[in-house]
């Protein structure tokens, strides 16, 4: 007779899970509909006071839970698509390599795993890099690493600032959509494209998604109107998005899993457009080399991630292998430093790369 199946459950949430209550939860759900909405207009969403709100605002970024900042599009910063890097390291020195790893600019996101891979990192070909000799020389010369294997990017199909906390009503979530940044002039594809106010601006909202237009202009000494417009035309064209920063542990979702599929190739476009529209995706992208498709997720608990193995997977036929690697430390996530679910200092190295190469002392001149 065969042994039956034993489900290991965690039988309550994790400290760090309660540090958050119900009103901070119904914030950060708002938050990642439309990162920019103004305190009164989320106080009316959510039925609360505005006072009640920027309390709330402001005890999560004192406290390192929550952070808004801007994400630039990839042609202002990159010279090509991005490459998912699994990184092998000698017994014992796996934390020793990452951070050494941490000081490159180009690493966007880092985290150390178990199962076949040690580090999972993703790299970015920063404006000026070499990602021929980053790639080949300078990461894998790092002590203490084994082996790399890196996969190129070839269609992102869904990213970080897109995963979302699924708890308000759909009215809700209907008037927060009035407040999303809506795309609806032309895209910029390159530096050269931003003046130089813009990428000034561009730098401010980086750091803060939520600068509103009176901040700008006092650090740009334009005026109010000037620095909204030039806020707003960064946001409308597509060159910077509002993206919340917060650690999905703090939201019930502790457990990191990067699946790398091998997948038969007719079935890629169906499999990317289920996993992107998944609960679980957080990135999931199409990519060359020894795999066809990654999906990383986070996920509740382990039996949640075993029924997305066997159910969500399992109903793919296409599907012919899975590797799965566990995230067992987040230690950088879209340029920001973690600390356990806290938030640690910004990356900016890459912001250099905004701006464009002949942008010299004597050019300013």
């Amino acid at each position: 007779m065969p042994s039956p199946t034993v489900t290991m459950r965690r039988s309550s949430a994790r400290p760090e899970e309660r540090l958050l209550d119900d009103v901070d939860l119904d914030l950060v759900a708002a938050l990642q509909i439309a990162p920019r909405t103004p305190v009164n207009a989320l106080a009316e969403v959510l039925d609360s006071s505005p006072s009640t709100v920027a309390r709330r605002l402001s005890r999560l970024r004192t406290e390192r839970l929550l952070r808004v900042v801007g994400r630039l599009d990839w042609p202002l910063i990159t010279t090509e698509n991005p490459r998912q890097v699994w990184i092998t390291c000698e017994p014992g020195r796996s934390q020793e390599v990452a951070r050494c790893i941490l000081e490159l600019a180009e690493v966007q996101t880092l985290l150390l795993t178990t199962g076949s891979a040690d580090i999972y990192c993703s790299v970015y070909p920063l404006l000026g890099t070499d990602i021929f000799d980053l790639l080949t020389n300078r990461l894998p010369g790092i002590p203490g690493i084994v082996s790399t294997e890196s996969q190129l990017v070839l269609r992102a199909h869904t990213m970080g600032q897109t995963w979302r906390l699924h708890r308000l009503t759909g009215e809700q979530t209907g008037r927060l959509h009035e407040h999303a940044v809506q795309v609806t002039q032309e895209r910029r594809t390159s530096p050269e494209q931003l003046s130089e106010l813009e990428r000034r601006t561009a730098e401010l909202m980086v750091a803060n998604g939520r600068i509103p237009a009176a901040d700008i202009a006092r650090a740009l000494d334009v005026s109010r109107s000037t620095a909204y417009r030039t806020s707003q035309a960064l946001l409308e064209c597509g060159a910077l998005w509002p993206r919340v920063e917060i650690e999905p542990t703090l939201l019930g979702f502790p457990l990191n899993a990067l699946m790398s599929l091998t997948v038969l190739p007719q079935a890629i476009p169906g499999l990317l457009d289920t996993l992107g529209s998944h609960p679980s995706a957080r990135y999931v992208s199409m990519v060359a080399g020894s795999s066809s498709v990654i999906h990383y997720g986070v996920f509740r608990d382990e039996e949640d991630l075993a029924r997305f193995i066997t159910t969500d997977l399992g109903a793919f036929p296409e599907v012919t292998t899975v590797n799965t690697c566990v995230g067992v430390r987040v230690l950088r996530r879209h340029w920001t430093a973690r600390d356990g679910v806290r938030l640690g200092d910004r990356v900016d190295g890459f912001l250099r790369h905004l701006r464009p190469v002949d942008d010299s002392a004597e050019a300013r001149d």
